[in-house]
């Protein structure tokens, strides 16, 4: 049996060998021995020593649920085998990247921009000279992976960027010649402080850097056909589309259009408010209608004045927007005038019960878990982009609310600071606090760094607003929009992983407070560094008129008092001297391909279970929530026994008896989690988001009283997402909640089967809760 050698040479295989590599890559938990068997098992003739490390460093992921160290021999073979194909010169790999020939036609085809290449090759000896390759090794296995399969800049279909080498890549596209400012964006991405979002991390420093999300686009019967043609060049860009249909006259229906808006590809959602004629067939769409299948989600607009109608039992009339013209284009009481008005003079189409809507907005929720729920007066009256005109969409995530006219094509450029990367141990100094937390079992020796995360906020925001500049704009309206306004979209990945390693449960009052200190540390801190923009570069061109610009912020707009960790005074007076730079500030979307990269849970959720599969080269395997996986090993408990327990219970450790209780307090799951904490920490945080939060609900059994309750409870609290994704697939089996007795608004059948609507005064299983 042979092996093909990196350099080309055949040699006898050798177990010994692939022995002794992995225990110079192993720590004292891990059996080197049983990894290499694994490998001899998989081994055939002629297979590379790449292939080799690829199959070792699969075979210790999958026993990675036996102990933690085996995750991180795997990372360490997957990163080595990287290192040891790919050149250990930052400025030779670019150099590489950009003489790129394409092996079918013989030309040259450069990944990297001209511009870029020429600063980096001006700049080398100091580029090369930051680059800390150790640092590869703090990845994950998985999350290495992810970067290697499809962010990593790959020449004839083999990879040859490190993640250091992207890492610079990205810093060097956005900041050009401002090295200083690219090196200091390095070496906090590198630290997996923050990280900006994919198409940046893809497209960065490339000929065609489009580096942006998301694009919110606004669709009138007079411009359908350029609405279109949007949607097929943003596709092609990579970019999530949404699409607001408000002012679209009725006609043929719906279906159509969006079947033509859906033939540019996708992912894209579509916005319409409850008043258009053709709502009842847009609550229906569902999996059969063409190119809507693969690519539609669908979101309304509430207006409050719909919300109050089915509170009060009242009637509804739905109009086209043809013969009621300017319903979508204003909000609030001007809204309600106008409503009003047209159902005086008789131009409905359809007048009915509100309840009948509503019920049919239950139903499609229940069973497909859309529409998502955004309010628009909400939106409307908590945005600082007010004095644009009235906002009539969110993107596909829910999270930003931007102003968009056919003439205006918003745009979504987003970062996610890495929350449990501030959880720091006492008295150890920064520069050798280790890469890696895990487990809550020491969280009396931790704290959480806010002055670090002021930092790291202001260059996010500096990073975030430079983007805007570089960016390659796939549409004209696109570009128009983002200089005008210049808004930015600061997210966060890890909560409930920042929860954890402080040993805090995601419902106790302590992660209450850390929720509220973290996001008024963000907002104030983007709202300095993007005042000391504007003192370098001057406001954004629509600030004039705009509630920043007469010293309103978003605590205001919610009647919330900050705390006095931060000098709010002296940043009012700071925007009152030299206004903004950026319109908008922070926005909470998913994160779920960087979380993965990270290592980190998803955005703000709780994490849905503590037990999950993963398929590799060695099939299916199971993994579980890391921390867990260390607090139960330190603590002796971690057996094979334990394991199956874990498994038997989908993923919950509430129901296994060997595990202390303080620690089934800080591992209940999403769905062991009230969903009245979600939405009340979700409106703790909420007045420091000024655009918003995709935000999801988990009911195991959704039913219209359950989903009506939550709707009216999270209207009540004054959010702008109500109900991104409802999610009823649950992690883990069912358990008996506990009761939650607060006073909601519920649907019922009566008697009579006459649905209304009442406050309900009795316990109600809305809200899950871990079992007494």
């Amino acid at each position: 049996m042979y092996v093909v050698k990196r350099d080309g040479w055949v040699e006898t295989f050798d177990l010994e060998k692939i022995k002794v590599r992995l225990k110079k890559l192993s720590s004292y938990h891990c059996n080197p021995l049983l990894v290499a068997q694994k490998v001899s098992a998989r081994f055939y003739n002629g297979i590379t020593t790449t292939q080799l490390d690829e199959l070792a460093a699969d075979a210790a992921a999958s026993m990675s649920c036996n102990h933690p160290h085996y995750a991180y021999l795997a990372a360490r073979i997957a990163v080595s085998n990287l290192h040891k194909n790919t050149k250990n010169s930052f400025s030779e790999t670019v150099a590489e990247i950009y003489h790129r020939v394409d092996e079918t036609s013989g030309l040259k085809a450069s990944l990297i921009d001209e511009h870029v290449s020429r600063i980096v090759m001006e700049n080398a000896a100091r580029l090369d000279s930051e680059i800390i390759y150790d640092r590869d090794f703090d990845y994950d296995y998985f999350g290495f992976k992810t970067l290697e399969r499809l962010y990593l800049l790959k020449v004839n279909g083999k990879v040859v960027e490190r993640p250091q080498h992207m890492l610079m890549r990205v810093a060097v596209g956005i900041h050009m010649e401002d090295i200083d400012s690219a090196i200091k964006s390095y070496h906090l991405l590198s630290q997996r402080l923050f990280t900006h979002a994919s198409p940046t991390l893809i497209h960065a420093g490339t000929p065609k850097p489009q580096l942006s999300s998301s694009f919110l686009i606004c669709m009138k019967d007079d411009s359908i056909e350029a609405t279109l043609q949007k949607c097929a060049a943003v596709s092609k860009s990579t970019g999530s589309i949404s699409v607001s249909v408000h002012n679209i006259r009725v006609t043929n229906g719906i279906v159509p259009i969006l079947d033509d808006v859906a033939q540019g590809g996708g992912p894209f959602v579509v916005y319409m408010e409850p008043w258009h004629a053709d709502i009842f067939e847009f609550i229906k769409l569902q999996k059969n209608h063409g190119k809507v299948e693969e690519h539609m989600a669908r979101a309304l607009w509430i207006p409050d004045l719909f919300m109050e109608r089915v509170k009060s039992d009242g009637k509804w009339s739905l109009f086209c927007p043809n013969e009621a013209p300017g319903l979508a284009d204003c909000w609030g009481l001007d809204f309600e005038r106008l409503y009003t008005k047209y159902e005086r003079e008789g131009k409905a189409k359809k007048v009915f019960e509100a309840l009948d809507l509503y019920f049919d907005i239950l139903t499609s929720q229940v069973e497909t878990g859309m529409p998502y729920m955004l309010f628009k007066d909400s939106c409307n009256r908590k945005s600082n982009q007010q004095n644009l005109g009235t906002i009539n969409s969110s993107s596909l995530c829910t999270g930003v609310i931007e102003y968009t006219s056919p003439t205006e094509t918003a745009v979504c450029n987003i970062a996610s600071i890495a929350l449990p990367r501030f959880v720091r141990e006492k008295d150890i100094p920064l520069e050798s606090h280790p890469s890696m937390l895990a487990g809550s079992l020491r969280s009396r020796s931790r704290y959480f760094d806010f002055d670090k995360l002021a930092e790291v906020t202001a260059t996010v925001t500096n990073d975030l607003d430079r983007i805007i500049d570089r960016t390659n704009y796939p549409v004209e309206t696109a570009k128009t929009s983002n200089m005008r306004h210049r808004p930015i979209c600061i997210g966060v990945q890890g909560l409930a992983d920042a929860f954890v390693l402080l040993g805090m449960p995601f419902d106790s009052l302590q992660a209450k407070q850390l929720n509220m200190d973290i996001f008024e540390t963000i907002y104030y801190h983007a709202l300095n560094a993007s005042s000391d923009l504007a003192a370098r570069y001057n406001a954004y061109e629509t600030y004039k008129g705009s509630p920043m610009s007469k010293g309103i912020l978003q605590p205001d707009m919610w009647n919330v008092t900050p705390s006095n960790r931060w000098d709010w005074d002296f940043l009012r007076d700071m925007i009152s001297k030299n206004g903004v730079r950026n319109s908008l500030l922070v926005s909470l979307m998913p994160t779920a391909s960087t979380s993965q990269i990270l290592g980190n849970n998803e955005s703000f959720e709780p994490y849905a279970s503590n037990i999950y599969s993963r398929r590799g080269l060695s099939g299916e395997f199971i993994l579980v929530n890391k921390h867990l996986l260390h607090d139960l090993t330190e603590m002796g408990l971690w057996t094979p026994t334990l394991k199956e327990k874990v498994i038997i219970e989908n993923g919950s450790i509430c129901n296994v008896p060997e595990i202390p209780d303080d620690l089934k307090a800080i591992y209940r799951t999403a769905w062991e989690i009230k969903q009245k904490t979600v939405v009340d920490m979700a409106t703790d945080r909420g007045c420091y988001i000024d655009q918003s939060q995709s935000l999801n609900i988990r009911l195991e059994e959704p039913t219209h009283r359950k989903l009506s309750s939550l709707h009216f409870y999270v209207w009540r609290k004054g959010l702008k997402t109500g109900m991104h994704c409802l999610m009823t697939d649950p992690a883990i089996k069912k358990v008996n909640p506990a009761i939650n007795s607060s006073t909601t608004a519920l649907i019922y059948s009566s008697s009579s089967g006459r649905r209304s609507i009442f406050p309900h005064q009795e316990p109600l299983p809305l809200y899950r809760t871990s079992p007494p």
